[in-house]
């Protein structure tokens, strides 16, 4: 008796301006070539957002169009999305393309959400109102740097993945100590059963990885440019104007966002002096690239992933390669 395969599930991971959009979309196309239909989930925690399209290098209409995507404009920048909600979706997504007769891609660089899906998620201390306004007194009191380092001392594991300035991840980390006495990181280490991942069937996770740093700067500062003269302060200036938005969201921290919230703000106070247009490239620029080097440390932590130089002339062939052959053996089916 012949068993129907499993059709596969790939996921393409990678820190910002990668190529990961680019690969995903020309694996889908060479998908369709061959007749067999692709569809994108998106794994990236700014995407969510609606309204928040030029800053997050959200893909165009066109690319939209070109195949299905999920988990993109889904929720208003004044909500939350959690890791949980991503690991639940995604597996309804699944379920739903395959029945479709498509292959599910998992595609992005939310490393939280990815290691989610890899080794699953313990049921963490829900928010504490109380402790959150302590850790700010102190946090106003010290700076988030001293907390960064208080941090370190309880679970230099999260620590170690956290920016010193990352105050919203700083303090979600305290406050998990702090109500459950655990350190945040024995969260993410429960193995007790098989993780969504291997639960959904994911047959393999791509990694676009740097060998030289410099080619991934490179391609960091010119995507900031480029959002720049798309009208990203634009884009910035509408949210603002809501009214109801504000830089303690999870959607105004994002990368880019905040530090073009901030030098608006700079503007709004001293409205005699010039925008700092200067100081947000720069700003802008280092941020992104802090935010590439955290992906990259996530990723070098996870031994599933297959790693490809992104930078190499061949590496979108590389992947696309790679991808087919798991895809083929996949699809044989089993006696």
């Amino acid at each position: 008796m012949t068993a129907l395969p499993l059709l596969p599930c790939i996921a393409i991971a990678g820190p910002t301006a990668s190529g990961k959009t680019a690969a995903a979309l020309a694996l889908a196309d060479l998908l369709a070539q061959r007749g067999q239909k692709a569809e994108i989930i998106s794994v990236d925690s700014a995407l969510v957002y609606r309204g928040m399209d030029i800053g997050t290098a959200k893909p165009s209409a066109q690319e939209l169009a070109a195949v299905p995507h999920h988990l993109i404009d889904i929720i208003d920048p004044l909500q939350a999305y959690s890791a949980a909600e991503f690991v639940r979706d995604t597996q309804v997504l699944v379920a739903e393309i395959r029945a479709r007769g498509a292959i599910p891609l998992l595609v992005g660089g939310t490393m939280l959400y990815f290691k989610a899906l890899m080794d699953g998620l313990d049921d963490m201390p829900a928010a504490n109102p109380g402790v959150r306004a302590m850790l700010d007194a102190q946090a106003a009191e010290l700076g988030w740097p001293a907390m960064h380092a208080k941090l370190a001392e309880v679970d230099p594991v999260t620590a170690a993945r956290l920016a010193p300035g990352d105050s919203q991840r700083i303090q979600r980390a305290l406050e998990v100590w702090q109500v459950s006495g655990r350190p945040l990181s024995s969260f993410h280490t429960s193995k007790s059963q098989a993780g969504p991942a291997e639960q959904m069937g994911l047959a393999a996770l791509f990694s676009l990885e740097p060998q030289d740093r410099a080619w991934l700067h490179q391609r960091i500062a010119l995507r900031f440019e480029l959002m720049l003269e798309q009208g990203f302060l634009d884009e910035v200036r509408a949210l603002r104007a809501r009214g109801d938005l504000h830089l303690d969201l999870p959607s105004m921290r994002c990368v880019g966002y905040r530090q073009a919230w901030e030098v608006l703000d700079a503007l709004e106070a001293h409205p005699e002096k010039p925008l700092d247009m200067a100081g947000l490239r720069e700003r802008g620029i280092a941020a992104t690239r802090q935010l590439a080097k955290r992906q990259i440390t996530w990723l070098r932590s996870m031994p599933q992933r297959r790693a490809i130089a992104c930078d190499a002339p061949d590496a979108q062939q590389q992947l696309l390669a790679a991808a087919m052959s798991i895809i083929d053996a996949a699809q044989q089916p089993a006696d």
